[in-house]
């Protein structure tokens, strides 16, 4: 890829930056639609960001950025506006940089999410789902769980309260589907979704115990590196359907371009 002073910029902003995958994806996905767009990781402090993010507003050739741990829900005061989506979801993962310097916010975790999920044969209607985390991706999937139509859903979370504010919110928006907050045993389930970051390092420990899964499981991890996280691996040695959040970033790569054209 040959970046010059025509090409348009992009980052992504996170706090550890090594983790980062999105960069390498769009940059892939921008060169096969024939589009100068060249994206890079920024590694910047929860006390830097609203410094970064003025920044960024003065660069003219630059045309978003986007967002991951632990800058979703931060983001939000400093951005000028927000998609409906990304006020209901209250967390944004990429921001539209204007021609005049406004900075629109979008999340596109939501939908990624359910396609990644529909790209692997799968649909939620009607299943039994457990959630693992309720930070920033875990408000997207859970509305986008919710949303399409899954008769169960259960919100664990280390910070109980979290946990309940969160099925509460998605409850109010969904009531027809069973929304309640606390720990559960992951084989009662026909989905378990892990929306932390527990994964992302060697030894780090398991976002929840799936010792007793079967084939009849699916674990979607939405952690993107590494590719295969532990919690995959002993879910594909337990004979249950695993998916990475490779799946979940490679659906939003058409997203983000059309976005930013908007």
């Amino acid at each position: 890829m040959e970046i010059t002073g025509r090409s348009k910029l992009m980052f992504v902003l996170a706090n550890p930056v090594d983790h980062v995958r999105a960069s390498a994806v769009l940059n892939a996905y921008f060169q096969s639609i024939g589009q100068d767009v060249a994206t890079s990781p920024l590694h910047v402090q929860p006390d830097d960001l609203a410094t970064v993010v003025d920044a960024i507003r003065r660069m003219g050739n630059v045309v978003g950025f986007g967002v991951t741990i632990p800058h979703k829900v931060a983001i939000i005061p400093h951005l000028d506006a927000v998609t409906p989506i990304a006020e209901t979801i209250g967390a944004v993962n990429f921001v539209k940089r204007t021609d005049e310097g406004c900075l629109i916010g979008d999340n596109l975790d939501a939908p990624g999410f359910i396609a990644g999920l529909a790209r692997q044969g799968h649909a939620v209607a009607g299943k039994r789902v457990l959630q693992v985390g309720a930070g920033g991706a875990g408000r997207a999937t859970a509305l986008a769980l919710a949303r399409a139509g899954a008769a169960e859903l259960v919100i664990s979370n280390r910070d109980r309260a979290k946990a309940q504010a969160l099925a509460e919110a998605v409850a109010a928006l969904h009531r027809e589907v069973k929304v309640t907050a606390g720990a559960a045993s992951a084989e009662d389930f026909d989905l378990v979704v892990n929306t932390t970051s527990l994964g992302m390092k060697p030894d780090d420990a398991l976002p929840v115990d799936i010792d007793r899964i079967g084939p009849a499981t699916i674990v979607y991890d939405i952690i993107v590196n590494p590719p295969v996280t532990r919690l995959m691996a002993l879910a594909e040695a337990r004979g249950a359907k695993a998916i990475g959040g490779k799946a979940m970033l490679n659906e939003q790569m058409a997203l983000v371009a059309d976005f930013i054209r908007r």
